[in-house]
Order: C-alpha cells, then structure tokens, then sequence
C-alpha cells in the first residue's frame, strides 16, 4: 500500500500563488505517474484531470490551467509538486494528489486539501 499526503492548499487572493506538495510513502516499488486532480462542490461534477507527470518527466495538463501552472517532482523524495500561479475563483476547489506504480494495479489517492481563492 502507498499513502499520500497533501500539504500546501489554502485562502488565496486572485491573481496570487501557491504551492501544493503530495508526498508518498509505505510500500513503494516505483512510482510510475504521479498528478493533481480537482473537484469542486458543483452537485455532478466530477474529479478532474489538473496535471500528471510520468516517471520520465512528461508532463500532461488540463486546458484551464495550461500556462499558469507547474506540475514537477522528486523522484528521490517520492513527492510530487503542483506550482499554481495567477490563480483564479474558478480553481476553487479540493485538490487531490494520484499516484500508481509499476508492478502494481492500485490507484492511490490522498485525502485532499483545499484550494479556495477569494477576494
């Protein structure tokens, strides 16, 4: 089993910043793509896609946030990073880290953090 842990999320004006950090531990072969996805409380929306990163570097991201945010990680920490800037109220939302890896048939997910930017 791998458990992720987000840190990072928070109250942000428009226009501001902020860094998100998802670290996995427990068992860990090795991860293979690791990546940010976001719900917000829209009745019927679903968890969706911000950005993924594959254990070589590629990286993929939504068409709404393409631009504006970063998504990199540490292979060595087993920790992956999501770098939002000129963030907007549309990217409220709780923010969850993903992550799968080789030799392995799981999905796992962390427990979320909050993403609220606000006047």
């Amino acid at each position: 089993q791998v458990q992720l842990v987000e840190s990072g999320g928070g109250l942000v004006q428009p226009g501001g910043s902020l860094k998100l950090s998802c670290a996995a531990s427990g068992t860990i072969f090795a991860l293979k793509t690791m990546g940010w996805y976001r719900q917000t409380q829209t009745p019927g929306k679903e968890r969706a896609l911000v950005a993924s990163i594959s254990d070589d570097g590629n990286e993929n991201y939504a068409d709404s946030v393409q631009g504006r945010f970063t998504i990199s990680r540490d292979n060595a920490k087993n920790t992956v990073y999501l770098q939002m800037n000129s963030l907007k109220p549309d990217d409220t939302a709780v923010y969850y880290c993903r992550a799968d890896q080789w030799f392995d048939a799981y999905d796992y997910w962390g427990q979320g953090t909050q993403v609220t930017v606000s006047s």
